[in-house]
């Protein structure tokens, strides 16, 4: 008996390792068959090798490894026989991938294979070729795969394209060895072959701009004739499924005139009619109509502008959404999405059939339904979706409110027509989801609410009966505790009254127990009973008649557990008992809140910190006009000022040492120079406090590091730039000849400089030698003392360049240092460019301590220069 033919071993192995009750008798087995086909393959058993192959192929489909029988696969291929051929490519195709190295060997016997004068042979290489291709066996055995596009067996032909396409994805160099041999398949009568061809085409035209272009040339005539006649073709059983001739030939035609037509007015307008035929004609109550109607719907809306076209492919889509199939519904939603971008009015009409998608029991549908309803609202339709939207929520599953919830707030805040409308349709959602929008949303229906001051009234009445009946929904109690600490008066003497409310009558002591309730509520939050804590705090002054009421329950939270509660009711009691006459100030109502200017940082086009650099330019002179300052508020105080700059034509108040020194005319020295314009000394000690000392010298000299008290100038240390030593510069007197500072061992006068619109602060050059520079340019924000901005510009003088610059400093505790990155990290040679790089220093103890170098340590790393 053929062992081959009959696989008794084999059988019999699965028939083994499928009566292994354990995972330890399973390995057991493969253990010792795998030594079995170890050593025959160790004995060159020349009978059996298919067989064992064959073997392996299901161990290594199970999992184990099977890497010692790869050559045996490369030996099957190299023989004659069919069946031996044909286990080896399987083995081949199972065992090895194309990062084997051992895929080399193989390539030579494939050669001969596709050349083999047996086209079963030939199909066997090609099927292996086209699944394990590397890069180099594509070019080696590209010109064999051409040849084979041509061969007389249709089936080689089918096989040949489908290597093709496994070929150019390698090597897409050799896409246009492939362009013609692949427009002539496109002629084929043979539905095999076409499709095929069809797919090598779509995927040439994705791998090579030229090859798009030949086939637009060349052969959509021919394409949108092989539509037509498919799709006009009458029943033919070898190719029918439910009625439809060929389905998977119409989509890959399909997708192939959607790249064609892309991009292109003349290829569309060769499709237009094929199109609209496909489109109308194709039955949609099979699956294999739907699949068509869906390609030929998305190569409508990726083709160029044809406005009745797209209406068509829409309501093929509208109809979609009605069908039963949940998976139809969807792709359905999925092409609407991309379709209102398109042509937004012809999806504006199926919105009803939208709607009743998003009321749809398939989670999935819901959300996909959502998002289109969101992109179809404007400000024309706003108000009926809202409605439909608000509707829905209120029938909507739990898990499902976020999402609407989210939307919702996120369309009434885009689109709203008026404030009343908008505080309407936010209390209908906080009544029915409160508990699930986020504090962004209640934030803002407040500030809204503080800035609609003609509906404070109605405002407030209407929270008051909205809660009194949705006390489990947070953020609504708290927009509407926040709303009667504000304005309680108006809800008990009905202020404000419109005509489309009714009257309500709240008497003072209700609204205090709608206080009591929210604070004693053991389902509300901290946040929320802290707001009504101050709301009754407040209402103790608009409600005469209730502070004592009101008191006793602040009094009550002094003994709570909870430390929030505990120190706000003892802060207020004291108030109310020792505090009175300050009381009603303490309490008036808050000021109407910035709503530009919350809008801007929930949209994220405004800075959440401000960095040193955006407020003043490093090298930014002082005593010009200070910069407009930001919308939000620095929370350093970083473009504020206590008291507004004089203008520059006045003078005097922007000449002012940078860290604080107010030097006026009357204190100038009479010994130091004059500003030509205002009379005031502009001679300023740059980093210190404390007047200047008379300067006897005509030079105009200052000592920029040392404070004006000390007669020696401290030490200045630039460690790392020779030997990690400290550098003392010894100063002059302040009396002295030339008015000059000896820093690290040189010699520079510092003077002054002066500009049109105010003096500047002189530069300083740190640190000068034979290969390198540094100068330091000073600058300072107006109101804003404290901090001095510093440019430093590094300057290579050696003829060699530096890489990895990296430049470091370190200040005492009080001061505040802030680095930003250098402008590069590479300083060019000879003096061709340079780094720069800024630093903010604070003096955190302003006023008390002096800013000046002592024991101030910058160093360099990484230039070459230790």
């Amino acid at each position: 008996m053929n062992p081959f033919s009959s696989g008794t071993r084999l059988r019999d192995m699965i028939r083994a390792i499928r009566a292994c009750k354990t995972a330890a008798e399973e390995r057991a087995v493969v253990r010792k068959e795998c030594a079995a086909i170890r050593a025959a393959i160790n004995e060159n058993d020349q009978d059996y090798r298919h067989r064992n192959l064959a073997k392996l192929m299901f161990i290594h489909m199970l999992g184990y490894p099977t890497h010692f029988g790869q050559m045996e696969c490369l030996k099957l291929i190299a023989s004659t026989g069919f069946p031996e051929k044909r286990i080896g490519y399987l083995g081949l195709m199972l065992l090895l991938d194309e990062r084997q190295e051992v895929l080399m060997l193989v390539t030579n016997s494939l050669k001969q294979d596709l050349n083999h004068s047996n086209q079963y042979i030939v199909g066997l290489a090609l099927c292996a070729l086209g699944n394990i291709s590397s890069a180099e066996m594509a070019r080696d055995l590209a010109p064999d795969v051409e040849r084979l596009l041509q061969f007389r067996d249709p089936n080689i032909r089918k096989k040949a394209a489908l290597c093709s396409i496994r070929i150019i994805k390698k090597v897409p160099d050799l896409a246009e060895n492939f362009m013609h041999p692949a427009s002539s398949l496109l002629k084929e009568k043979h539905h095999g072959v076409l499709i095929t061809g069809v797919q090598l085409c779509t995927d040439l035209c994705k791998v090579s701009s030229e090859a798009l272009e030949y086939f637009r040339e060349n052969c959509i005539e021919g394409l949108v004739k092989t539509l037509r006649d498919i799709a006009n073709s009458p029943y033919s059983p070898e190719y029918d499924i439910a009625g439809i001739t060929d389905p998977f030939l119409h989509i890959r035609l399909l997708k192939l005139l959607r790249i064609l037509g892309q991009g292109d007015a003349g290829a569309s307008d060769c499709m237009t009619d094929i199109l609209a035929q496909v489109a109308s004609r194709t039955e949609s109550n099979k699956n294999a109509g739907n699949a068509i109607l869906y390609e030929c719907v998305e190569t409508i809306m990726s083709i160029e502008d044809n406005g009745g076209l797209r209406v068509l492919a829409i309501n093929i889509l509208g109809r979609f959404l009605s069908n039963r199939d949940n998976n139809i519904r969807y792709v359905g939603l999925n092409m609407l999405m991309k379709a209102i971008m398109v042509d937004a009015k012809a999806v504006q009409r199926h919105r009803a059939t939208i709607l009743e998608c998003v009321k749809d029991s398939d989670a999935s549908i819901q959300k996909r339904a959502l998002e289109l309803v969101y992109l179809l609202v404007n400000e024309s339709n706003v108000k009926p979706l809202t409605k439909e939207l608000i509707e829905y929520l209120e029938v909507s599953n739990q898990e499902f409110k976020g999402d609407i919830t989210a939307k919702i707030c996120s369309l009434v805040e885009k689109f709203s027509p008026a404030k009343i409308w908008y505080i309407d349709q936010m209390l209908k959602v906080l009544s029915e989801a409160g508990n699930f929008v986020k504090d962004e949303v209640w934030h803002a229906l407040i500030i809204v609410i503080s800035n609609a001051s003609d509906l404070h009234g109605y405002t407030v009445r209407a929270l008051y009966r909205v809660s009194q009946a949705s006390t489990e929904q947070e953020s609504l109690v708290r927009v509407a505790v926040w709303c009667v600490g504000e304005y309680g008066d108006m809800l008990v003497n009905n202020v404000g009254m419109l005509d489309i409310e009714e009257p309500i009558t709240v008497t003072e002591s209700d609204a205090v127990d709608a206080m009591e309730v929210a604070i004693k509520c053991q389902r509300l939050g901290l946040t929320t009973k802290a707001m009504a804590l101050i709301a009754l705090f407040k209402l103790s002054s608009r409600f005469p008649s209730c502070s004592e009421r009101i008191k006793d329950i602040i009094v009550q939270n002094k003994r709570s557990l909870v430390l929030e509660l505990q120190q706000r009711s003892i802060e207020f009691s004291c108030i109310l008992q020792k505090h009175h006459n300050i009381r009603s100030a303490l309490v008036e109502r808050m000021p109407i809140l910035d709503e530009a200017t919350f809008t801007g940082r929930k949209a994220g086009s405004l800075p959440t910190a401000v960095s040193a650099s955006s407020i003043i330019p490093c090298n930014l002179p002082n005593g010009i006009a200070k910069p407009a300052a930001a919308p939000i508020g620095d929370l350093l105080d970083l473009s504020s000022d206590d008291a507004p700059p004089a203008p520059v034509s006045s003078g005097g108040d922007f000449l002012q040492d940078l860290l604080g020194v107010d030097l006026s005319p009357a204190s100038a020295p009479s010994g130091t120079s004059q500003s030509p314009k205002t009379g005031t000394d502009v001679l300023l000690d740059l980093l210190s406090i404390g007047t200047l000392p008379p300067v006897q010298s005509s030079s105009s000299a200052i000592d920029i590091l040392s404070s004006s008290h000390d007669n020696k100038a401290p030490v200045a240390n630039l460690n790392g730039l020779a030997s990690h030593s400290s550098l003392s510069a010894n100063a002059t007197s302040p009396a002295s000849s030339a008015g000059m500072m000896d820093l690290l061992n040189g010699t520079g006068a510092i003077t002054q400089k002066h500009e049109e619109n105010g003096p500047a602060y002189p530069s300083l050059v740190a640190y000068e030698s034979s290969t390198l520079r540094m100068t330091f340019n000073f600058s300072k924000q107006p109101g804003n003392p404290q901090t001095t901005f510093i440019q430093a510009t590094f300057t290579n003088l050696s003829p060699n360049v530096y890489n990895g610059f990296l430049f470091q400093a370190a200040v005492p505790k009080f001061l505040q240092l802030h680095l930003d990155p250098a402008s590069s990290n590479t300083l060019p040679a000879s003096g061709n460019g340079s780094i720069t790089q800024c630093l903010k220093v604070t003096n955190t103890q302003h006023g008390k301590l002096t800013l000046t170098w002592d024991g101030i340590y910058v160093g360099f790393l990484g230039l070459g220069l230790l």
